[in-house]
């Protein structure tokens, strides 16, 4: 459980009750929701509520992920080995030595044959 993330919305709402004992009617404003208006409401009461529904809604995608860090690796996987060390054959290396050597005879504009 969040408990750090509830102990904040705690401590938001004792913060509330607390500036509420000091309302003043100069800082206050209408609120129009679409279907109808919210008249004379304190500006920090809408601030502090929108703030707090923010801190609410997030708290089931905090739940989810907290639970998704929880789920462990099944025990029956095994790990990948390394792979064997690649050996290329004595063949592989002539050739590649060859076409390097017609590659730099080409640059430097001689006759690779």
């Amino acid at each position: 459980m969040p408990w750090r993330l509830i102990l904040l919305i705690f401590v938001f709402v004792v913060f509330m009750i607390f500036m509420s004992f000091n309302l003043d009617d100069r800082y206050r404003s209408d609120i129009n929701f679409g279907f109808k208006q919210a008249e004379n409401i304190p500006v920090f009461l809408t601030v502090f509520v929108s703030f707090t529904l923010g801190l609410i809604s997030s708290l089931p995608l905090l739940i989810k992920q907290k639970k998704k860090q929880n789920t462990s690796v099944p025990q029956n996987v095994l790990p990948i080995e390394p792979a064997a060390e690649y050996k290329p054959d004595e063949k592989i290396k002539q050739e590649a030595a060859s076409a390097k050597q017609k590659f730099l005879a080409r640059r430097r504009g001689g006759n690779a044959t």
